[in-house]
């Protein structure tokens, strides 16, 4: 199978696992490797798996680099702030570059083997993220093509040192061998254009939505969502992280620019059918237990990548495959189905939309 997925659940992998399959791909390299990581420490005894792997592949001559986010905290720790001790980094034998976006985030989770095989998807290199967060895992091997698509991406990052002025690959379909159809979407250059694609999805859907993600705050996915849910066209049913949206909505409340979307995410929780995780709060030595997967399905049609649904993701250094598949699509919506069953639904009551559980 030229695409293949790996789903991640609170708890239900050991972190020595989820570092041997990344350092099992890392082995494979033979030319080159690009990394575009937000988040990524090591130091763990299943770290020393994959860093052990990056070591052993440059010293065998494969060409590595290395990007990773210079940031600070928003005024929201959504997403979370990475772990990353960029002094770490820097300290590897390996070619890294410190990607400066503030307050937009270099977000991407991705790595180009041997420009043939790309691992993307929203999992970070960090213990909590294998072992205590939902997370999907996309690998699409043995297509140039779509991997000419993400070394792009990755140079424009490389050459400019910033986020602004990327994200600006076209977003251009790819035929893989198996008849499956990928089309990568790259932020903040291709943003509102992603999410109004996304939106139309939603919106041609007759059967099903299926939505995870930690946030929902894409003015036209929300507007979308509320014409779906109002008229009653398909399911929709999604999981969202309750601790993150909270915080954003304290901020809607707070300086009024997006108060217009309360009442929107107020209907989409009242008519459609959502859950909420109710994660451990950010702090720098604490647990990071995140609703963290972002994938939305529209009948056949899938969504998954690094981009939480939302305006900040629009403006951050992102990526999406957009995936045109009956079977992954299927599988994707059984999981979001997976675990919506795990948590409480979610409510939204009284103007304050706080998301509430029953």
């Amino acid at each position: 199978m030229p695409v293949e997925l790996r789903t991640l659940t609170d708890g239900g992998q050991a972190a020595p696992e989820v570092a041997g399959e990344i350092a099992t791909f890392l082995n494979d390299a033979r030319e080159s490797l690009e990394l575009a990581l937000y988040d990524v420490r090591l130091e763990s005894d299943a770290g020393a798996l994959v860093l052990a792997s990056l070591l052993a592949a440059h010293q065998r001559g494969v060409r590595v680099r290395l990007l990773f986010d210079v940031d600070h905290p928003g005024p929201i720790p959504v997403p979370p702030p990475p772990e990353t001790r960029p002094e770490a980094i820097e300290a590897l034998p390996v070619e890294t570059r410190g990607i400066a976006g503030v307050p937009d985030l270099m977000h991407h989770k991705f790595c180009v083997r041997d420009g043939r095989d790309v691992w993307t998807g929203s999992m970070n290199w960090t213990e909590d993220s294998w072992t205590r967060q939902e997370n999907v895992v996309v690998r699409v091997l043995d297509s140039a093509s779509l991997a000419f698509a993400f070394t792009l991406a990755f140079d424009e990052l490389w050459e400019k040192g910033t986020v602004e002025g990327t994200g600006t690959v076209e977003p251009r379909p790819v035929e893989l061998d198996s008849g499956i159809e990928v089309r990568p979407w790259f932020t903040p250059g291709h943003g509102d254009a992603l999410s109004h694609r996304v939106a139309k999805a939603i919106g041609r859907a007759r059967r099903r939505v299926r939505i995870a993600s930690p946030v929902l705050t894409a003015g036209p996915i929300l507007g979308t969502l509320v014409e779906v849910v109002n008229e009653q066209r398909c399911e929709v049913r999604g999981l969202l992280d309750q601790t993150q949206s909270e915080d954003v909505l304290r901020q809607w409340r707070r300086n009024g620019v997006s108060a217009w979307k309360i009442p929107l995410l107020e209907a989409i929780l009242a008519r459609g059918t959502f859950s909420a995780k109710r994660s451990t709060p950010w702090s720098r030595d604490g647990v990071q237990d995140f609703m963290h997967a972002k994938v939305l399905v529209a009948d056949d049609v899938s969504f998954v990548g690094s981009f939480n649904f939302s305006r900040s993701g629009e403006r951050n250094a992102e990526n999406v495959l957009e995936l045109r598949d009956a079977g992954l699509a299927g599988r994707l919506a059984a999981y979001v189905d997976d675990l919506c069953a795990r948590y409480p639904e979610a409510e939204a009551q009284d103007g304050s939309l706080l998301v509430k559980v029953k």
